[in-house]
């Protein structure tokens, strides 16, 4: 969906809009206005159906009103790699938005589904729009089932009187037949990547929907393994229950998973970012125009995507302090996850060089460590105060020639934070202030499908995966960041390693602030274990001395970058990193995996059970 549709759409059906989307209420007069189109005279041809349709890319991320920002929603913030300090929700909620918004959108898909009985035109017309709404009535419910578990299940166009208003939830397991069954529709009737006309790219594809589906199946497939039940509650006195559960569902749902990425991966539409040098992982989430990198590169360049949210500065701007506030703090699990360059994480590479000066943890690693935090004594673009001065377009130079007021970057332990900061979706854009960076967000992309792939072949080796499905899935990511191909023979000599936890490692890295940390450490049932732990920072103290940050005067402020006094908790004995805070107010347990169903809701449907343990 290109950007002349987003501002044709917000002109043409805004009004539309208004009536189909407001709660029902009943008038003494059945009218249609004449200022605006309504229902009733609708859905009349394809170009309506399109619109309608058009405006469910909108409704993507964040779940928040259409007015505003909606490019963001969590980020992966307040887990164990990023502002760290859980953040997911684990207390009752009053009132939940993300109940809310969720099913206000999938009504929008259920109108459009519903008019198609009342079309007066050729099916094949309106096709694409329609198994559009169904794979976005997939996409929210999915977004449900992920927070809450088992919710009811929406498919019809509710009035004041219809019994979905009280009804009580569907099992999880009902939840994800619906997703798949509306998928199956998606598939079948969305245009191929390459049907799309070039006027409309950036709709949904066939493509997208297959790897949205692989995306669920894994999920779930992954959820019921090592989760099982234990979230559903009895559906009696807690819970949606686990009516529709069947234990076969893992191995069948981990299969179709690999083949429907297999398929994807196939197609020739999208390749990985890479070729430009060893910031093409960098540059893929900022671009915008021309002088968004030093590069030239424009969104044109970009081929990974397979479904993305649309911005544009002068049409729809992401309207969110991304450069200052859409990085978070890094943490030294983080920091200690990256792979070097012989593709072995720091824990057992021989290419490991420790920590004792600032800039001893980033030699001979992977890219993706340089594209997403800032190594010490380097210079960077960007407007953030870790990099350097403001600059403007005349002093927009290539990396070659950098003007005397952009800084060198030093490590700040000042202020109790852990002395790294992601720059992954920090702006190189001369011309952009807080609010108004502006790349397209990735909803789908290539990177993810070949990880779906990975996983769930492993997941069906029992853990182990043959070096052929690696080279074909995992290892063209590695290549772009500059690590060495995961092999058998690479992790065999470490007993630490196991195949399975280096293709969650991949995951990890590769899709860092993408949303997805939280819930892959639900479905692997490893949340306790990796969100209980306590965060730390940068090392202050390696081999019984410290560290050349420990004792570091700042050139540019005169001042001490690091502060002991600033750190409650001190530093850690075992690794002499910085302590961030305690553990846990609220420990992460089981009960956490899903979040409280609002009480709202069940002030106003008692039959909406709540969670366990609630």
């Amino acid at each position: 969906m290109v950007m002349p549709a987003i501002k044709a759409l917000n002109i043409v059906t805004a009004a539309a809009f208004a009536v189909l989307f407001a709660s029902c209420t009943k008038t003494f007069l059945d009218l249609n206005p004449l200022d605006q189109p309504t229902e009733a005279v609708y859905f009349k041809t394809p170009e309506q159906f399109k619109a309608a349709a058009n405006d469910f890319y909108n409704k993507m991320i964040g779940f928040r009103p259409v007015s505003g920002s909606n490019i963001y929603n969590w980020m992966d913030w307040g887990s164990d790699l990023l502002n760290p300090g859980y953040g997911w929700p684990s207390l009752l909620n009053a009132a939940d938005m993300y109940w809310n918004n969720p099913y206000a959108y999938i009504r929008g898909n259920n109108i459009l589904i519903a008019k198609v009985a009342q079309y007066p035109g050729d099916y094949a017309g309106i096709k694409q729009y329609v198994s559009a709404a169904y794979f976005f009535r997939a996409w929210h419910h999915f977004f449900l089932l992920k927070r809450f578990g088992g919710v009811p299940v929406d498919t019809v166009v509710a009035d004041v009187n219809s019994t979905l208003l009280t009804a009580p939830r569907n099992s999880r397991y009902e939840v994800t037949k619906q997703i798949l069954s509306d998928l199956d529709v998606a598939i079948d009737g969305l245009p191929l990547e390459a049907a799309i006309a070039a006027g409309d790219k950036g709709q949904v594809s066939k493509q997208a929907a297959m790897a949205f589906k692989a995306r669920v199946l894994l999920y779930e497939g992954t959820y019921e393994k090592y989760v099982g039940k234990t979230t559903d509650g009895d559906g009696v006195s807690s819970g949606a229950g686990s009516n529709g559960y069947d234990a076969g569902n893992v191995t069948k749902y981990l299969t179709e998973a690999a083949a429907l990425s297999q398929q994807v991966m196939s197609y020739g539409d999208y390749s990985l970012f890479s070729g430009v040098d060893s910031l093409s992982y960098r540059y893929l989430f900022i671009l915008e125009d021309a002088a968004s990198n030093p590069k030239g590169l424009t969104k044109a360049a970009n081929k990974e995507y397979i479904l993305s949210s649309k911005y544009d500065y002068t049409l729809l701007t992401g309207n969110a302090n991304l450069t200052h506030t859409g990085g978070g703090g890094i943490s030294r699990k983080l920091m200690d996850m990256f792979l070097c360059k012989d593709g072995l994480p720091y824990s057992v590479s021989p290419l490991a060089k420790g920590y004792a000066l600032m800039t001893d943890e980033f030699e001979n690693r992977e890219s993706r460590m340089t594209c997403i935090t800032g190594a010490p004594r380097q210079k960077y673009w960007g407007f953030s105060s870790a990099y350097g001065a403001n600059y403007t377009l005349a002093n927009y130079l290539t990396v070659a020639n950098w003007p005397s007021y952009i800084n060198v970057s030093y490590p700040d332990l000042s202020n109790g934070g852990s002395g790294y900061g992601s720059r992954k979706w920090s702006s190189e854009h001369p011309g952009r202030n807080d609010y108004q960076e502006s790349y397209d967000y990735p909803q789908i992309r290539l990177a993810e499908v070949y990880l779906i792939y990975a996983e769930a072949k492993c997941e069906l080796g029992n853990g182990t995966i043959s070096d052929a499905d690696l080279n074909s899935s995992i290892n063209k990511i590695r290549a772009r960041a500059g690590a060495a191909p995961l092999t058998n023979a690479l992790i065999a000599p470490y007993p630490s390693l196991t195949m399975l936890g280096e293709i969650r490692r991949e995951r990890t890295l590769e899709l860092l602030s993408e949303n997805t940390r939280f819930t892959d450490l639900f479905r692997w049932g490893i949340a306790e274990q990796e969100l209980n732990q306590t965060p730390k920072g940068m090392i202050v103290q390696y081999n019984g001395q410290p560290t050349e940050i420990a004792t570091f005067t700042n050139p540019y402020t005169k001042l001490p970058s690091y502060k002991p006094g600033t750190y409650a908790f001190g530093v850690d004995a075992a690794t002499g990193a910085v302590i961030l805070s305690g553990p846990p107010a609220v420990p992460m347990t089981k009960k956490n995996y899903l979040t409280s169903i609002p009480q709202d809701q069940i002030t106003l449907n008692p039959r909406l059970l709540q969670n366990p343990q609630y």
